[in-house]
């Protein structure tokens, strides 16, 4: 099955890639259901700016960036997939694919798995909404790094809802945006060498999901790495509800009410939100996972208010359809076989040190070596992305060819 995974997918970058008629605007097709569109080219200025300036008002901690050496063109990519919770129903999603300036073939190939955000451009296909993709861009393909990004279903260019920490469908959007950049870069007379896996936070969790479906079908990945990654959904949650730390970030309701929507949407189980959410809480809570118009205030910090009070009972949140939806979504209980690094920060707000080392842990109980928890200091959420991304870049560049 993995060599015939392999082939497919060599057979449908060289073979079915044909040239498309010069366009100086709008999309242009590849292959049936694959599609680019030309969105920017940043420049060297730009990229250091973002380095220099950007990023670090955006994570709060500041660190030594290595340099953009290259201007990068950015892409749009507009592909076909499915949803596999949902009977491989067909979906259209998009993704950014990140290009360096009169790039060589033989590149390294990044593919950067993006966190929770709360609008549904702030995701990489639109990087001048997404600031972590933007960091992402400046420092590696900036220093000669193609760069992907899918945009998970439901967001970017998506119509459907969100499927937020959704196991399979991240999987496949990840995988589908693979298949299809390979496509786009074939048809820019392009190949890309060594393929690493990286994420934050949310996307943390979606790099670990992605480097199983890689592994499953035999596709080699030189090397992953995330920081503040919640390897296991159920363990995240259970600690907010159970054992609360002071430090705790006053967003955390979010984890819950874009989880609870996208389970019922994408497992089929109607009113599994309602069951969760308080009734004064649901309306404002639907409209905040649906991307209507709302007050963030009108949503309640305090967990006890916006959640049902049986649900802190860790028995029956246990036991319920949802929790044991959240005990599924968990990314590390495999035998890994890539490098891993997982990342984390000792004051992180959302991620707790126990499953910062989680992944590591678990391997190691096995007597798997390959995966490495490794402490960024007393960094908060956005201060531990910010801090891993050089040493992600450090240790990737150190093992491609």
């Amino acid at each position: 099955m993995a060599a015939m995974l392999r082939h497919m997918l060599l057979f449908v970058v060289c073979v079915f890639a044909t040239p498309a008629l010069a366009q100086d605007k709008g999309p242009i097709q590849v292959v049936s259901g694959v599609s680019y569109e030309f969105l920017a080219r940043w420049d060297v200025k730009k990229l250091n700016q973002i380095l220099q300036t950007d990023t670090p008002a955006f994570t709060g901690v500041k660190v030594v960036y290595s340099p953009a050496r290259t201007a990068v063109n950015l892409y749009r990519v507009t592909y076909n997939s499915v949803i596999p919770e949902r009977g491989n129903l067909p979906v259209t999603a998009s993704g950014l694919l990140a290009v360096p300036d009169g790039a060589a073939n033989g590149l390294p190939m990044l593919s950067y798995q993006h966190g929770t955000v709360y609008g549904k451009q702030q995701v990489p296909s639109f990087p001048d909404q997404s600031p972590e993709t933007q960091l992402a861009i400046a420092q590696f393909a900036g220093q000669g790094y193609v760069v992907i990004g899918a945009d998970y279903f439901g967001m970017g260019t998506s119509d459907d809802d969100e499927g937020y920490v959704v196991k399979a469908s991240h999987q496949q959007a990840c995988f589908d945006m693979l298949v299809a950049s390979r496509v786009v870069l074939d048809h820019l007379k392009l190949t890309a060498g060594d393929l690493f896996l990286a994420g934050w936070s949310q996307g943390g969790f979606v790099t670990m999901a992605f480097l199983e479906r890689l592994e499953q079908a035999g596709i080699e990945v030189k090397a992953a790495a995330t920081a503040s990654a919640p390897v296991d959904v159920f363990v995240a949650l259970n600690g907010f509800l159970s054992f609360p730390r002071p430090i705790d970030a006053s967003w955390v309701n979010t984890l819950f009410i874009l989880s609870a929507f996208s389970f019922e949407h994408y497992y089929g189980v109607p009113g599994l939100a309602r069951s969760l959410i308080n009734d004064e809480y649901y309306e404002v809570s639907r409209k905040a996972y649906e991307r209507e118009p709302f007050d963030p205030a009108d949503i309640p910090t305090d967990l006890h208010k916006l959640i049902r009070a049986e649900y802190f009972d860790p028995q029956f949140f246990a036991g319920s359809a949802y929790g044991r939806l959240v005990a599924a979504t968990q990314a590390y209980r495999w035998v890994i076989a890539t490098p891993v690094r997982n990342y984390y920060g000792e004051t992180d707000e959302v991620i707790s040190i126990g499953l910062g080392q989680l992944a590591m842990t678990y391997q190691k109980a096995i007597g798997n070596q390959e995966v490495e928890a490794i402490s960024t200091g007393k960094t908060s959420h956005r201060g531990t992305f910010g801090t891993a991304v050089p040493l992600w870049k450090d240790w990737f560049d150190s093992l491609s060819k």
